[in-house]
């Protein structure tokens, strides 16, 4: 069955298909527990206060960030496959088991340890697909599998919804027991690949376990990575910013309460970069076929869309303009999004492609809480728009680095 399914032209397209529920999953058990802090602390007395509830989202993101670069060299030096099913299973089984917690104590180290759990997935998932899918519709599966991303974390706010209906400890059990049974039936149907060496003596040769500190060591070298390094981190400013921050911008520019601008910004900024992944994948998958660097101009033109969306955002007027500019933003995130991996793919060898993304994951994150907290303290003084606009500023350094710097010499680096 392995060798008839996987020989299938469609099974590329089948692997994002599967590893789309997994990305659903991912973001939307990590995303509920945020929206569930006031049905829990009936029963939890320490949620009760901010502090308590902010270390518990707090303890996922410092894991998830350190763990990342560590996951990204284990994607590369064992099954994907098995590893992605192991992360799979063990963040969903902490889900389960968070509706059976009756401490803070508990609830505090399972959320740990699924910092640990999910950080595994991101670069075995992406390198899985980026071998599956090498050149003609890479930046395109990259992106629709983003969306299962965003999906998920839209999905995890209705935490809040279903605890209400039922409660809260039913609710992890459900969503923890869908992820458990997925995971049984990527056994069946989730197959490794690796990209096979083009010359016949190589290939007859066995594959070389690069140490781990040597395959940092060789990314760190590479001077394209610190660039995409840079401008990865860069918009992960702004990236962030629009999930923490932008309801709180729109309720406090337009004046209306934060029960309108939570669904008109998520919406805004979920379904303009879905656009954004429709047009800035296949645009990139066919740009780079007649030259290379088109996956980077692509890349640029989300990056450039990202900085008059950015500056308007902070210093408009308007629910036209704040909406305008928040599908701008996202059209262009897309774009941006959809085609870091494929970039990636240009300059780093694909056995330490999972290692260098990791990286990039933890650098993301780490760009994310400094952001969070920095934008805080912008909007206690009345300037988060202000705030947003220098964001756009730093947009533009980054989109001229990128410009300027990277000059790929092949699509696929072996």
């Amino acid at each position: 069955m392995k060798n008839k399914l996987t020989a299938s032209k469609a099974y590329p397209w089948i692997v994002v298909g599967l590893l789309w529920v997994v990305a659903l999953l991912n973001y939307m058990d990590r995303q509920m527990l945020s929206t569930m802090r006031e049905a829990m602390q009936i029963d939890i007395a320490e949620l009760e206060t901010a502090v308590n509830f902010g270390r518990l989202m707090a303890i996922f993101l410092w894991i998830y960030g350190f763990i990342s670069p560590f996951a990204g060299a284990i994607a590369d030096r064992v099954s994907r496959k098995w590893l992605i099913i192991g992360s799979l299973g063990v963040w969903s089984a902490v889900t389960l088991l968070m509706g059976y917690c009756t401490t803070y104590n508990q609830i505090f180290w399972l959320r740990a340890l699924m910092g640990v759990s999910e950080a595994l997935y991101i670069p075995a998932g992406l390198s899985l697909i980026a071998d599956y899918h090498a050149g003609k519709s890479r930046s395109f599966a990259i992106g629709v599998h983003m969306t299962g991303l965003y999906l998920g974390q839209a999905v995890g706010g209705f935490g809040a919804t279903l605890a209400e209906a039922f409660s809260w400890q039913q609710t992890f059990h459900w969503f923890g027991l869908v992820g458990v049974l997925y995971a049984v039936v990527l056994v069946f149907l989730l197959h490794e690949k690796r990209i096979e060496k083009k010359d016949e003596a190589a290939a007859a040769q066995p594959a070389v376990k690069i140490p781990v500190l040597k395959g940092f060591g060789l990314i760190f070298s590479n001077i394209a990575f610190w660039v995409i390094l840079f401008f990865f981190a860069s918009t992960s400013l702004p990236g962030w910013a629009t999930k923490n921050w932008l309801p709180t911008l729109f309720s406090e520019s337009l004046g209306i309460p934060m029960a309108q601008a939570g669904p008109i910004s998520t919406i805004t900024i979920a379904v303009s970069s879905f656009i954004g992944i429709l047009i800035g994948g296949p645009l990139s998958d066919r740009w780079v076929k007649k030259n290379l660097k088109g996956r980077v101009y692509t890349s640029a033109i989300g990056l450039a869309m990202m900085i008059p969306a950015l500056v308007l955002l902070g210093l408009g007027n308007g629910m036209v303009a704040a909406v305008s500019a928040g599908l701008f933003f996202g059209i262009g995130y897309g774009m941006f999004d959809t085609n870091n991996m494929p970039i990636l793919c240009q300059f780093v060898p694909s056995h330490l492609r999972a290692t260098a993304y990791g990286i990039m994951n933890m650098t993301g994150v780490v760009m994310g809480a400094i952001s969070t907290e920095i934008l805080g303290s912008w909007a206690d003084g009345g300037n988060l728009g202000l705030a947003f606009a220098v964001l756009g500023g730093i947009t533009a350094l980054a989109l001229v680095v990128q410009l300027v710097v990277l000059k790929p010499q092949t699509d696929d680096m072996k």
